[in-house]
């Protein structure tokens, strides 16, 4: 199966590039699933339910959402009428939503999806790693599933190496989304799980993680607030990770960055 995950799309302009580059990325990678982190996409917090709409048309076949999954309000009911919309599997349970989903694709084959939240640094929720073995536990990859897609929206780095190394073996692919700075760690961990511990974000790198820059880093020197952070709204660079995956077993055979467009150094997996 071949996978790419988005990294987080912060405001306008990474809305725009994803929605101008993904139809092609799709084809000329022959993507059989494409998970994007939206929780950012409004307006640099949160999702509105029209910018849901218009990823998912763009080509994605799951959203992801994270610490700032109700920061719109109006996605509370979106969420209970669109499985394909995820936040944290770890909220407590009562929680409007889902943390994860199994895809469906055309040609028969299942890829489960799921997304838990770092408690390093972060909202204390419910523990990732449990909640996570719990779900795992009641699917057998390579047999009631193809593939396993894990996003972990998580702080620490050591949290989201723990997290990939606690399910090696178990799941397709382990990507950290939440810090917005792609990391060049991709690997493929010892049991075969695909890991990166950042996809970065599909926004705009002259800014401070995708917010205009001269607001967010007088808060450091005054430590005080400030006027509201916005999005950068220069060039985006789209940021994310390509997998593919053994479908037999449903382990890793590849793992590649992607980043196309604005200012970070560009990188495409081969097709």
């Amino acid at each position: 199966m071949r996978i790419l995950f988005l990294g987080d799309v912060v405001g306008r302009t990474g809305r725009e590039s994803v929605a101008q580059a993904l139809p092609g990325l799709r084809q000329t990678l022959g993507l059989d699933l494409v998970v994007v982190n939206a929780e950012n996409a409004s307006h640099g917090f949160g999702l509105a339910p029209d910018m849901a709409e218009a990823l998912f048309a763009a080509g994605a076949d799951v959203l992801t959402l994270g610490n700032h999954a109700w920061d719109r309000k109006e996605i509370i009911p979106y969420l209970a009428d669109h499985p394909h919309l995820l936040r944290p599997l770890n909220f407590p349970p009562g929680t409007p939503g889902g943390g994860s989903v199994v895809v469906s694709l055309a040609d028969g084959r299942r890829a489960l999806v799921l997304q838990a939240m770092g408690r390093l640094y972060m909202d204390p929720l419910d523990c990732p790693f449990r909640t996570t073995a719990e779900l795992l536990g009641k699917y057998r990859l390579g047999t009631s599933v193809t593939a396993v897609v894990a996003d972990f929206h998580a702080e620490a780095t050591s949290e989201k190496m723990a997290y990939a190394h606690s399910f090696d073996g178990q799941v397709s692919f382990v990507v950290g989304t939440h810090t917005h700075c792609p990391s060049a760690d991709g690997q493929i961990l010892p049991g075969g799980t695909a890991f990166q511990s950042d996809a970065g974000m599909c926004g705009d790198y002259d800014s401070v993680i995708g917010m205009v820059k001269e607001p967010a880093a007088i808060r450091f020197w005054r430590k005080m607030p400030g006027e509201r952070l916005a999005p950068a709204e220069g060039p985006a660079t789209l940021c994310g990770v390509f997998v593919e995956t053994d479908d037999a077993t449903g382990l890793a055979r590849r793992i590649a960055p992607l980043r196309q467009g604005g200012r970070l150094a560009p990188a495409m997996p081969a097709a």
